[in-house]
């Protein structure tokens, strides 16, 4: 099993994970052409994607999926909320297929759970998927740490988690004083700490890799995040790995 980042932060998202013969991308926030230029530097024909997962539909995760659909076929799986959005947006995907946000389903030989985040979208999620005892979690756009996205983390040898911000970097920027409020209210997104807090409590012994995700270019470092993220697992900073927005993450292989 093994996954990788086409990019992830304002600008775009989307991620890739691939086993037992299927692959997902999670995601699709890139606009076509640069959808297929980033998977192409991953090695990976975009015909041969078997189903985007979407998250919400916020333009960053959201913005090539039409276009991507209907250009190869691809199926779309989202939550009916996500579904709505969309549809008032004239932004529906050639084949979309509604999901359950509490429950499993199954791509090929993946198994795949989403999980409901506190964000300001209509009805966000975020997915977990595994290949037998392999397991991948994704955790971005999320306010604050919920018992049950802890539950849901537990024992993922990967997890991509949202450092969006370091707190003091934000507070002294220049976003308006409104911006500030809503990335740093309980719908927002996740700062350096909190994720070192639910790293912290969910960090096991078979946990291989850990990449910090949707960094903030403007209120947050790849540094300040890795040295969070280090310090929850008693580990130096090089244990960590970054999603960069123009860089994405190459592929990562959990054995």
């Amino acid at each position: 099993m093994r996954f990788a980042c086409l990019g992830s932060g304002s600008k775009g998202n989307a991620w890739l994970v691939q086993a037992a013969g299927a692959t997902v991308m999670l995601d699709c926030g890139f606009s076509l052409r640069e959808t297929v230029r980033r998977l192409d530097r991953l090695g990976q024909p975009p015909e041969a994607i078997d189903a985007v997962l979407l998250t919400h539909e916020h333009s960053d995760h959201m913005r090539g999926v039409a276009a991507f659909s209907r250009h190869y076929g691809v199926e779309v799986r989202l939550t009916h909320g996500c579904l709505a959005m969309l549809s008032a947006m004239g932004e529906l995907p050639a084949r979309a297929v509604v999901i359950d946000s509490h429950a499993d389903f199954a791509l090929g030989g993946l198994r795949i759970r989403s999980y409901t985040v506190p964000h300001d979208a209509r009805e966000p999620v975020q997915y977990v998927v595994s290949e037998g005892v392999r397991r991948f979690g994704l955790l971005t756009d999320a306010g604050h740490v919920t018992g049950h996205m802890e539950e849901m983390l537990h024992g993922c040898q990967a997890l991509a988690v949202e450092c969006n911000h370091d707190t003091d970097m934000l507070m002294r920027g220049r976003y308006p004083a409104a911006l500030k409020r809503r990335i740093l209210g309980r719908y927002g997104h996740l700062d350096n700490g909190a994720a070192a807090d639910l790293l912290a409590r969910v960090r096991h012994p078979d946990l291989q890799h850990v990449v910090a995700a949707h960094l903030s270019e403007e209120n947050n470092t790849p540094e300040l995040a890795c040295a969070s993220l280090a310090a929850a697992l008693d580990s130096s900073a090089d244990r960590i790995d970054v999603a960069g927005q123009e860089s994405g993450l190459e592929w990562r292989e959990i054995v």
